[in-house]
């Protein structure tokens, strides 16, 4: 592949083309800038995948798909926003991943407004593509949240009629601590590790896995990027501020419990099994104790334990 882009880029002479000489002006080197856009589109990917799935199930009137459909299109299209932006900003493409991470210090928290604009901006793009013909179609026009021709789940998640708040809340706290112990099991290099090359994969199949196993009661948002901007989108169009009445006021519950979910399952995964890797024996530094991991790496003891404290700390905040 290297070859061949190099054989693209510059010619017998070793000039490089018109084409690439004019996209080369657009060239940005600002970090933040880089990480926005990357991060932005990479969303933006994963939701028309995903979004896309859910139109054609419920337009096409089961002619075009069914459940496991929209949970292919959510898994695949994940697996491909990583391989879009995964080596850029880390395609993290939710806002609950994203929160975790800097409170357990993988990513700065300056960083954090920007990948939650990004995610926002991506999603809501994602979901002004939806065909608005295929849907004025199925509803002859009267766009509606419930009943059997309602098209606003469409774009954002609600429960089903079985399901109260508080119930819905433990169900998007438990996906989501589902998704982020996983997530941080296979980021986890004294681990079973994947492949390199195959975590795209493995981050669509874990998405394809829980929304397989726990997507019936409320659409398994676990992001709440994803739910939140699709439903503003919905709101400033043709279904109007009765995407925020459904479902008992629903629309609060996958962006609030997803941030729980998340740290939650990131402490659960320390405490049972990364705080307890194998560490040699401490050895003195200029900096004071240093602890040796068993690949002979520094470790971070009191790092981590200041990070699950930390934790702790921001999920009694969230709850109390």
């Amino acid at each position: 592949m290297k070859c061949t882009l190099n054989s693209v880029e510059e010619s017998d002479t070793g000039v490089q083309p018109a084409g690439i000489r004019i996209l080369r002006t657009f060239q940005m080197k600002n970090k933040l800038v880089r990480v926005g856009l990357a991060e932005t589109l990479s969303t933006y990917v994963m939701m028309v995948f995903g979004l896309g799935s859910v139109a054609q199930v419920v337009t096409g009137g089961g002619l075009f798909g069914d459940y496991l459909s929209i949970n292919l299109g959510f898994g695949l299209g994940v697996t491909m926003g990583v391989h879009v932006a995964g080596q850029v900003s880390g395609a993290h493409m939710n806002t609950a991943v994203s929160f975790t991470m800097c409170t357990f210090g993988r990513l700065g928290w300056k960083m954090l407004p920007l990948y939650i604009t990004a995610q926002m901006l991506g999603s809501f793009l994602a979901a002004g593509r939806d065909s608005e013909d295929a849907m004025f179609k199925f509803c002859s026009g009267n766009f509606t949240v419930s009943g059997p021709k309602a098209t606003a789940g469409i774009f954002a998640t609600y429960p089903a009629p079985y399901i109260s708040i508080h119930v819905g809340f433990l169900d998007q706290v438990l996906g989501t601590a589902m998704l982020l112990l996983c997530l941080m099991a296979l980021s986890d290099q004294q681990n079973s590790a994947p492949a390199p090359g195959t975590e795209p994969l493995l981050v669509g199949l874990l998405v394809l896995l829980i929304g397989i196993s726990m997507g019936s009661n409320s659409g398994y948002a676990i992001n709440p990027s994803r739910d939140l901007a699709p439903r503003v989108f919905t709101a400033m169009t043709a279904w109007g501020q009765q995407v925020f009445r459904a479902g008992n006021g629903w629309w609060w519950v996958p962006v609030a419990a997803p941030l729980v979910g998340g740290l939650l399952g990131g402490v659960v995964y320390k405490l049972f099994v990364e705080l307890h890797h194998p560490r040699e024996a401490p050895r003195c530094t200029e900096s004071g104790v240093e602890f040796l991991d068993n690949r002979g790496h520094p470790g971070e003891c009191m790092s981590e334990l200041h990070q699950i404290t930390l934790c702790f700390s921001s999920l009694g905040w969230f709850l109390f």
